[in-house]
């Protein structure tokens, strides 16, 4: 009966390829597999009776509200031109630089990877606003293509992120879970915030590595980076000037930090600075005059559309998880988890490739609602540290994202890139970009404490 949980995963993964939404196939595939083991009495109806509590629970989590105020902060952010305005002064600012322009859509990827917090957003936004520019200004389309698809992806690592905000509801119920199976009745927790901290430095390292491969590129293939010409630099320091500098770069930094440092900080849960940055993007639209009915309109439109289909998912992805669990699909996978040559590394190893086979063909929505309720209580249970164990998970399915053919920046960014950019050019930008992501991995894999340590600093 145990394996019948393995093939109704396969099943679910094949509906999905045949192209059919994600929420309906994860819920069709669970009543169908459900019925056919209630007809050979394989299955317990009973479990089924689960559903309405479980679907309450979800509608009153207070942690999941910061999803609707975090994607409104971001359509928001977006709509009023804040990218448009930080990519302005950003290459102002490194204009004298032969890599400035590069390092200025590295910046301001991570900006507004962190305010939207949505792959898709942010790919098509620095698609549109500075691949144009970039191939103006003799860069390589390939090189182009990189830079802008990898800090797209900076979205799932860097906080206030809501791939972090999603990861860190289902860790803290996984969590629980681990240490009730192992005998400890008083659970400790692990909250959003915790995974926020532990994401700075990892998301920090990665815009680093990122910017310092942009230098090591203009330096030894100034093919791909051309050099500035001199009157180029003296026509953009005479256009920079302190005020344009500060009103484009400075009302979404405090934003951010308001957002960020009232979490880590202890002042505001999650879904409280979440409100907070919801209102401060307004106010920051209302100031750049972009506050109109048609993009408050717009901005409304989107927010609903993203979080009815993240809720609807995670119901659907309710209901597969009880199926699952009913034909005793945990238990095969702790029993197969507990066999596994290497112990928690082989164990850990095998999860991580999973999930980045499967990244390519789920987005990181699915894959924390279906896939890690039901692998992190098992290598929670065998003594892995849940925040670094969340982390591992969030940057993986980030170099997913990006590695060729499958992955979704690339798609994003196909789908708005000028024709004189080929699909070849963008597989091959964005190689690089995709090895400094796994030297991370590697690197906090070695050193856990790099994601471990400020948790532990702010929260004790």
């Amino acid at each position: 009966m145990e394996y019948l949980a393995l093939l109704m995963f396969v099943a679910v993964c094949g509906v999905l390829l045949l192209g059919y939404p994600v929420a309906l196939s994860l819920a069709g595939t669970a009543l169908l597999f459900a019925g056919i083991g209630i007809s050979f009495e394989l299955f317990e109806s009973s479990f089924l009776y689960a559903l309405p509590n479980r679907l309450y629970g979800v509608l009153n989590n207070q942690t999941l509200l910061a999803v609707p105020l975090f994607v409104f902060m971001g359509a928001m952010l977006e709509r009023s031109k804040v990218a448009e305005n930080l990519l302005n002064a950003m290459a102002l600012l490194f204009g004298r630089f032969n890599a400035g322009l590069a390092i200025s859509v590295t910046l301001v990827g991570m900006l507004l990877a962190a305010s939207t917090g949505i792959v898709g957003a942010t790919v098509v936004t620095m698609g549109l606003l500075s691949l144009p520019t970039m191939l103006k200004r003799g860069y390589s389309p390939a090189f182009s293509s990189g830079i802008i698809c990898a800090t797209g992806t900076l979205g799932q690592i860097i906080p206030p992120s809501i791939a972090l905000v999603l990861l860190g509801d289902v860790l803290s119920s996984a969590y629980q879970k681990a240490q009730l199976s192992m005998g400890i009745f008083s659970p400790k927790t692990v909250s959003v915030g915790d995974l926020f901290a532990g994401a700075v430095i990892p998301g920090l390292m990665l815009v680093i590595f990122y910017i310092l491969y942009c230098i090591a590129v203009a330096v030894f293939k100034p093919d791909a980076i051309p050099k500035r010409a001199p009157e180029d630099q003296a026509d953009e320091q005479s256009s920079l000037t302190i005020v344009l500098f500060i009103s484009a770069l400075l009302p979404p930094l405090l934003l951010m930090f308001a957002v960020l440092g009232s979490i880590l900080l202890g002042f505001a849960t999650p879904t409280e600075a979440a409100g907070v940055g919801a209102m401060g993007a307004l106010l920051l639209a209302l100031w750049k005059g972009q506050l109109s009915k048609d993009n408050l309109t717009s901005v409304m439109q989107t927010t609903v559309k993203i979080t009815s289909m993240v809720f609807l998912i995670l119901i659907g992805a309710s209901l597969f998880s009880l199926v699952f669990r009913g034909f005793g699909g945990e238990e095969l996978v702790h029993g197969l988890f507990q066999q596994m040559p290497g112990g928690v590394v082989g164990a850990t190893l095998i999860v991580m490739l999973v999930i980045f086979l499967l990244g390519f063909i789920l987005d990181f929505i699915e894959i924390t609602f279906v896939v890690v309720p039901i692998v992190a209580p098992v290598l929670m249970a065998m003594g892995l540290d849940p925040i670094w164990l969340g982390i591992m998970i969030a940057v993986n399915l980030q170099t997913s994202f990006l590695t060729p053919p499958f992955g979704f920046a690339l798609f994003y960014l196909r789908g708005v890139a000028d024709k004189s950019v080929t699909t070849a050019d963008i597989y091959k930008g964005v190689i690089p970009f995709i090895i400094i992501q796994l030297i991370l991995l590697c690197a906090l894999a070695y050193w856990p404490s790099l994601v471990t340590w400020l948790p532990n600093v702010i929260y004790g």
